[in-house]
């Protein structure tokens, strides 16, 4: 018997209960291929644009800075975008930080957005197939005792299948999406640090490029 083959029997011998199962994978399946594509994308545009950005800061060209930064859609772009912003008027260190994390405070929600609704389906889905196997063993157990003694044993093989099937296939689903959820929060907690050491090279280099403005510019008594 082929894969498919057995595949097909599978379902065909766990009963309508599978069916709610099936569409839990399939939306959290949905979810999480696309918050990978978007971590990914992220956090390669994030790289990209840091890279370009780093020695043009480095090299006090602030204002190709803010151009680069503002004409860009990723997240450190917006950040860097912030403190160059808040630069304009005078302020401490902890005031451009403060304006650089109102950012960050925009940007993480996204990066963690609907990630969390995978591990809540593999907790559902997991009651779900519970709940498959019950009505399985309830179908059995009440056929059982209403059909003659022959049949008996036919009916209660059928009954038990649904039962281990549902939960054999809950099971199946669930741990790989605790698996993908903590992967996916792996990355996008890689994603923040990344734009907090980007925030902090940011206001180390700015900090420095006044402190040389300052030492330049001569002093009256």
């Amino acid at each position: 018997m082929s894969l498919i083959d057995s595949s097909v029997k599978f379902f065909q011998d766990s009963g309508l209960a599978i069916y709610p199962s099936i569409l839990i994978m399939a939306i959290g399946l949905a979810i999480a291929v696309e918050r990978y594509i978007f971590l990914k994308r992220a956090g390669s545009e994030n790289r990209k644009l840091w890279s370009q950005l780093l020695p043009l800061l480095q090299g006090g060209r602030l204002k190709d800075v803010h151009q680069a930064a503002s004409s860009s859609d990723a997240a450190v772009g917006k950040i860097v975008a912030n403190g160059l912003q808040r630069m304009q008027s005078p302020g401490r260190r902890e005031d451009i930080d403060a304006a650089m994390e109102e950012g960050m405070m925009e940007i993480v929600p996204r990066l963690e957005k609907r990630t969390h609704y995978i591990a809540t389906f593999a907790n559902v889905i997991t009651l779900v197939g519970l709940l498959g196997t019950i009505i399985g063993l309830i179908k059995g157990f009440t056929a059982v005792s209403q059909v003659n003694p022959a049949e008996k044993a036919e009916l209660l093989s059928a009954s038990i299948s649904i039962a281990m099937n549902n939960t054999a296939f809950a099971l199946t689903v669930a741990i790989p999406f605790l698996l993908i959820h903590a992967f996916l929060q792996a990355r996008t907690s890689e994603i923040v640090d990344g734009l907090e050491a980007a925030k902090i090279s940011f206001l180390n280099v700015t900090q420095r490029l006044k402190a040389e403005a300052g030492m330049a510019t001569p002093t009256t008594r």
